[in-house]
Order: structure tokens, then sequence, then C-alpha cells
């Protein structure tokens, strides 16, 4: 039995105490219209985190790149383009966000949200593009090493990479958190990291003007090998939602909401999958035998509310009852075990 009534878009789910005697004190909608609005404006706040650290990335990248045309430095320059691909991400992004408003039709019946997941993989591949090219950047300087000029300047370059990304990593986390998109989080943690590799430019500006000639290609090299590492977390992250990984904590903070509902004698099948940045849930539950069609029911819809308000971001919950086994019984779901997979 499946119910798809009363769904509540949790979202906005914090966990300040304020917010938390907030979310109790206020009425609850659990209509279409609600759910809708609520999507709508984690996509929005989404869309602004975005673009307003595409604005502060893309002006920090021109600077080093000025920087670099005079002084030479490729360290600074792997940093730049590191920077520059971290700010284009925003793109796919921002695609991804649009194309998970449009409703759900009769093609795609889940809605457009795996849009994010694909982006998410246009991510990777623009890291692992910017690590080629930091790489063979700095091999070639390595091999036919040259003077770094303006070491003073590249130096503040270098402070204000850390800077501008440090901003945009904050940013981007703190939204991604509240929405629950992991990839704007996994883009967050890219620049945070990127902050750190500008750091590093200033031990190759400070071994220039020590008079190290290799110091300069030798810190992109170690920049290039930053970009590796953050590359293989973020296709780790990619993958796990491709494959509808999540946290095995979600699914036990489910199953204890479940068995505390009226009604619900055992808790069978449970499955949670992410849809972009926003979660669904399938789950059977065990019933009373003797319960009416609308006993049963009314179980179904207090199983799929008690999900609803006890899982972080889920918007949809499909509950299928099943009636409490009888021994000596044919099992009701005999029919269907030639149909199931092997």
């Amino acid at each position: 039995m499946s119910d798809r009534h009363h769904r509540h878009e949790h979202g906005h789910h914090r966990a300040s105490p304020l917010h938390r005697l907030a979310h109790l004190l206020t009425p609850h909608s659990h209509e279409t219209a609600d759910r809708l609005d609520s999507a709508l404006e984690s996509s929005a706040r989404g869309m602004r985190a975005l673009w307003v650290s595409l604005a502060v990335l893309g002006v920090t990248a021109l600077a080093q790149a000025a920087v670099v045309a005079v002084s030479g430095s490729v360290a600074l320059l792997g940093d730049t383009v590191h920077n520059a691909a971290d700010a284009l991400t925003a793109v796919p992004l921002g695609i991804a966000f649009v194309l998970g408003r449009r409703a759900a039709t009769r093609r795609f019946t889940y809605g457009y949200g795996r849009a994010e997941d694909l982006a998410g993989i246009a991510i990777v591949l623009t890291i692992a593009a910017s690590a080629a090219f930091a790489g063979w950047t700095a091999l070639d300087r390595l091999l036919d090493p040259r003077p770094v000029a303006h070491v003073p300047v590249v130096a503040v370059a270098a402070l204000a990479g850390f800077a501008g990304n440090e901003w945009v990593a904050r940013y981007r986390i703190r939204v991604g958190r509240d929405i629950g998109s992991a990839a704007l989080v996994a883009d967050g943690l890219h620049a945070r990291t990127d902050g750190f590799t500008s750091l590093a430019v200033l031990l190759g500006a400070g071994g220039s003007a020590l008079g190290w000639r290799y110091a300069d290609p030798v810190v992109g090299l170690a920049i290039t090998a930053a970009i590796v590492f953050v590359l293989r977390d973020a296709a780790r992250e990619v993958f796990r939602r491709v494959m509808d990984a999540v946290d095995p904590a979600l699914v036990d903070r489910a199953e204890r909401a479940l068995t505390a509902v009226p009604g619900v004698r055992g808790v069978g099948e449970l499955r949670l999958r992410w849809i972009g940045h926003r979660l669904r849930a399938e789950v059977a539950v065990v019933v009373d035998g003797g319960a009416t069609v609308r006993e049963a029911h009314r179980v179904a819809v207090e199983a799929e509310h008690a999900l609803l308000h006890a899982v972080p971001r889920l918007t949809a919950a499909l509950v299928h009852a099943d009636p409490e086994p009888v021994p000596g019984a044919a099992d009701p779901h005999l029919p269907l075990a030639h149909h199931a997979v092997r």
C-alpha cells in the first residue's frame, strides 16, 4: 500500500536550538505548493551562492593572471588556472539548479534533480583538466628554469588568492549544507583547498627571493599534487551520489522514526536515495494483519509523516503496508518471487 499525501519539505532543517524551537512553534503545512516553494527557495539560494562566488573568484583569477603576465611565476599560474576552473564550475551547477526546478514529466517521472549529479561529473573533469595543465606547466619550467620577476607582487597575489578562496569556501559550504547540496559543499571544500595552494605560492616566492631558481616550479608541482588529492575526494563523492549512496546514519534515523509510529509492528525494506539535493524514501512497514484497508492506510500516512519530520531534506516517501505474518500461512509476496533479480 502506498501513500503520497501530506509530504513535507524539510530542506530548511538546521541544528540550532532557536531554529528547532521556532520549528515547533510555527504551524506546518504539508501541501504540494509549500513543498514546491521550499524546493524553489533552496535552488534560488544555491544559485545566489554560485553567482556571488563566481564573481569573487573571477576577480581574484583576473588579478592573479595580471601578476602572472608580468612575473612569469608558474606556481602562481597554476594557482590562477585552478581558481579560474573553480569559478567556472558555477556554470554546470547553475544549469543543474535551473533544471532541478522543473516539474516532473511523464518521461522524467522523478524530475530533473539528477542534473546535479551530472554537474558533479563536469566539476570532476574540470579539476582533472586544471591538474593536467598546472603539472605540465610546472614540469616545463622545471626543465627550463627562468627567474621570477616582481616577487613581492607575486606574494600579494598569493595572499589575495587565499582570501578570495577562503571566503568563497565558507559561503558555498554554509549554503550547501543548508540546502542539502553535496555538489555545492564539495565545491566549497575544493575552494578551501585552492586557498591553501595559494599560500603555497608564497613559499615559491620566498624561495625565488632567496635565489633558488627551482623554488617556483617545485611549488607548482606541489600545487598540482594538491589538486590531484582534491580530484580524488571529489570523484569519490560524485561516484557515491551517482551510485545512490547515503549516510547509514540516515537509514538508522529513519528506522527509529518508523518503529515509534503507533501501528507499525516492524520495518521491512528501507531505501533512501538522493535526487539532486533532496531525498526520497521507499519503505515497507508491517501492520496488523486484521486491520482494515483504511486502518492500514492511516498507519502508512503516519509512517510517512514521521519520516518527513525525522529525515532532513526528505521530500517524498512511498510507504507500503505488509500484513503481519501468520504462522503456517503462505508468504503474500510469493507470486512475485520469480521476478526477483538474481
